[in-house]
């Protein structure tokens, strides 16, 4: 099965990146919501819901992302 949102790909590994991805989602529903938008705003609500469980709440980086991140002992 594909996931919307693959959090093992390396793109998604700084808490920044996976931060400014929620807050641009939280963002543009609050837009929605300001327009009256209320459909997209529903469908926003839920990315936006969607993409902080999957990047920040469930998110656990794979032990071989870990020891990447990790310098190497000069010694």
């Amino acid at each position: 099965m594909m996931k919307f949102i693959d959090p093992d790909h390396p793109f998604y590994r700084p808490l920044w990146v996976r931060l400014l991805i929620v807050i641009f989602c939280s963002a543009w529903t609050a837009v929605e919501f300001y327009n009256g938008e209320n459909t997209w705003g529903m469908i926003f609500l839920a990315v936006s819901t969607y993409a902080a469980c999957v990047l920040i709440i469930f998110f656990k980086p794979k032990t071989e992302m870990i020891e990447e991140a990790k310098p190497d002992d000069p010694a």
